[in-house]
């Protein structure tokens, strides 16, 4: 019988992943033709209405932007506290796309843009260890055995241990400039990693995500990803998930 796996038709509308949509079916939130489905494997057919809770969805063709985020804005769609968001410098045919990940409002750098669920799933599932870079400017001068201690981990909350692998590019006793890899995506990570060690952060810049760099890109500008690189990208992900 031809069709498509439910999980996988209802990701391929920019719901959500298809994990996501597992947890949906089997909550009795899905339903196909007025009829509620919980089978996980069922097959939806090109005439099919498929329902997330009581909302029509359809497939919709998967976009894949990255976005060089400047200084002052949030990376969300909406905010109460009537803030710049990102979605105020883009256009019209790309709000309907997420973030991958978040950057504070003072940090800028590469965002990933896109309605792939189930890619959004994979780079911040936290079992997958993708790798993100930064370039961090810190004031004062940092130490060898403080850099050991980030790569050994620091306690930034009760009971969450953050890491960071960290290469000094640049230093005087004035400041330090580093490149910084997370494996991790916890909330003001390396601000938070910094203020344990007694150090103010000047500047955080995200400049790759996974095999995606923000090369080309000035302040506030997007581009599509070329589907050769996500290609390259997904593959990846394939092979760091099996580590």
């Amino acid at each position: 019988m031809s069709g498509t796996r439910l999980n996988k038709y209802i990701a391929s509308s920019g719901l959500c992943s298809r994990r996501k949509a597992d947890e949906f079916i089997e909550q009795g939130a899905v339903s196909i033709n007025g009829r509620v489905i919980k089978e996980l494997g069922f097959l939806v057919k090109e005439k099919d209405k498929v329902f997330v809770n009581q909302k029509l969805i359809r497939p919709v063709k998967h976009s894949y932007y990255k976005f060089y985020k400047p200084a002052g804005y949030i990376t969300t769609s909406d905010d109460e506290k009537g803030r710049k968001t990102i979605y105020d410098l883009l256009p019209e045919n790309m709000l309907g796309l997420k973030p991958v990940g978040r950057l504070d409002k003072d940090s800028t750098g590469l965002l990933i843009l896109t309605n792939d669920g189930d890619l959004i799933n994979e780079l911040t599932h936290p079992s997958i260890k993708v790798p993100k870079i930064y370039t961090v400017s810190i004031d004062g001068k940092i130490h060898k055995h403080q850099v050991e201690k980030m790569a050994t981990g620091i306690e930034i909350e009760s009971d969450k241990i953050a890491y960071a692998d960290v290469l000094v590019l640049e230093a005087d006793n004035k400041n330090t400039t580093m490149q910084i890899t997370l494996y991790q995506g916890m909330n003001r990570q390396i601000r938070k990693m910094f203020e344990y060690l007694g150090f103010e952060v000047k500047s955080l810049k995200r400049i790759q995500h996974a095999t995606i760099s923000i090369e080309g890109l000035k302040r506030g500008e997007f581009k599509p990803i070329k589907p050769r690189q996500i290609k390259e990208l997904k593959s990846f992900i394939n092979k760091v998930s099996k580590k």
